[in-house]
């Protein structure tokens, strides 16, 4: 049920235009940003020949590339495909016979859930692409740049929770997509201040328990190549806190016999 809750959604995503709009202006960002760094990797690479141990092309172009991206997808291409899953099925007054089909909440949450990544995951592959294209003619460091790309999944899965849950806030989807734009800064530039004033102080405990609400410090620690364990567990433990919170949202109003 999971899965064909996933696959309507993400037909129905294809079928709008936004879903288009993001995935045209996702790629032409990354385009020019690998473009870009790829320019300037070029006229510095005669510089870095004569170094013992020069960096390379994956982590002058490519890394620098998806962490740029990052930031755009977490900021834009998130909160617009996330803002209707729930938000417009009450808008639309459909919301009702979802919830009163027999199939349970969490189903539906993760039907939806899935659907969100899988649109995300295709962008993630569209973007990749840019330096595997050059797998023939440069070094690529294939490590690396699959660390980099499971940093960035883990992030738009805890991201895109964060997101859902927005969505089950309020019936009008522009409203869900702003909400989920200042959840998203606020553990952004909070979380991560946070983490890092209580590590200052040398509350090494609390500090740790915050980074669980700093996704960016999270990706930033994969982002260096680094299968850090638990930054991975927070990332995951964020995704799943929003999950069972937007479970249980759609689970009390459903009990209030609201849609």
């Amino acid at each position: 049920m999971i899965f064909t809750i996933a696959s309507k959604d993400l037909k129905s995503m294809f079928a709008s235009p936004l879903a288009w709009v993001v995935l045209t202006l996702v790629q032409l960002a990354a385009g020019f940003l690998f473009f870009k760094r790829l320019d300037d990797f070029l006229q510095v690479q005669p510089q870095l020949v004569q170094m013992a141990s020069p960096q390379g092309f994956t982590e002058l172009v490519a890394v620098p590339m998806f962490y740029a991206m990052a930031g755009l997808i977490m900021l834009i291409a998130i909160p617009l495909l996330a803002m209707r899953l729930f938000a417009e099925e009450r808008r639309n007054q459909t919301m009702v016979l979802l919830t009163s089909a027999p199939v349970s909440m969490t189903d539906i949450v993760l039907g939806k859930f899935v659907a969100l990544m899988g649109m995300l995951l295709i962008i993630f592959a569209l973007i990749a692409l840019m330096p595997l294209s050059l797998a023939a003619t440069t070094r690529l460091d294939y490590r690396f740049l699959a660390v980099v790309i499971l940093g960035l999944t883990l992030l738009a899965a805890a991201l895109g929770a964060v997101s859902l849950y927005v969505s089950t806030l309020t019936g009008q989807p522009i409203i869900a997509a702003i909400g989920a734009f200042g959840a998203m800064v606020l553990l952004a530039v909070l979380g991560d201040q946070l983490a890092g004033n209580l590590e200052m102080r040398g509350l090494s405990v609390l500090a740790a328990l915050a980074q669980v609400f700093s996704p960016v410090r999270n990706f930033a620690t994969l982002s260096r190549g680094v299968i850090d364990s638990y930054a991975v567990a927070c990332l995951l433990l964020l995704a799943l806190v929003f999950l069972a919170l937007t479970v249980r949202q759609l689970e009390a109003r459903r009990l209030r016999g609201r849609g």
